[in-house]
């Protein structure tokens, strides 16, 4: 299953970076409606990802939801491998971790999303998806769907 997983990966990084520029934008309201709907009106955090690698662009819907007054976070993965959410305002400096990924300040402390847009490569029918690989959405997801149980994620 491993090499079969890390040969769909490379395929649909490679299909994704061929249809970026053909993409259409996405609309986010419908998230907006579905938070409106699962969480009924509360002020949420959103956490988000900052796209890189042809993914996703939700930098858009990451503006209007702050502009709605929701709390925004970012990725950042710490040096013991784990990965965790810290709020990120907009025009707030951003640093470059291992993966050349942008992420908030570290000095920052964790936060927990009630929405989670996790980008990836591929999902299947059964809505397993295919990331990068390196399991820390994969962990996170599971250690917080203990926590909050009314957390919701998106895969984009």
């Amino acid at each position: 299953m491993k090499y079969k997983k890390s040969v769909l990966r490379r395929e649909f990084l490679l299909l994704r970076k061929k249809k970026y520029l053909k993409t259409k934008k996405f609309n986010f309201n419908l998230i907006f409606k579905l938070i409106k709907k699962h969480f009924n009106k509360k002020k949420i955090i959103i956490a988000g990802y900052y796209p890189s690698n042809y993914e996703v662009n939700i930098l858009d819907f990451l503006k209007e939801a702050s502009k709605k007054k929701f709390s925004i976070a970012l990725p950042v993965i710490k040096k013991n491998g784990k990965m965790s959410f810290k709020f990120w305002f907009k025009n707030e400096t951003l640093s470059v971790n291992k993966f050349g990924i942008l992420e908030p300040a570290s000095s920052k402390k964790d936060v927990t999303p009630d929405l989670i847009i996790v980008p990836l490569i591929s999902f299947d029918k059964y809505l397993n998806r295919i990331g990068y690989g390196k399991g820390y959405y994969d962990r996170y997801l599971k250690k917080i769907s203990k926590i909050k149980k009314n957390m919701i994620s998106l895969g984009m």
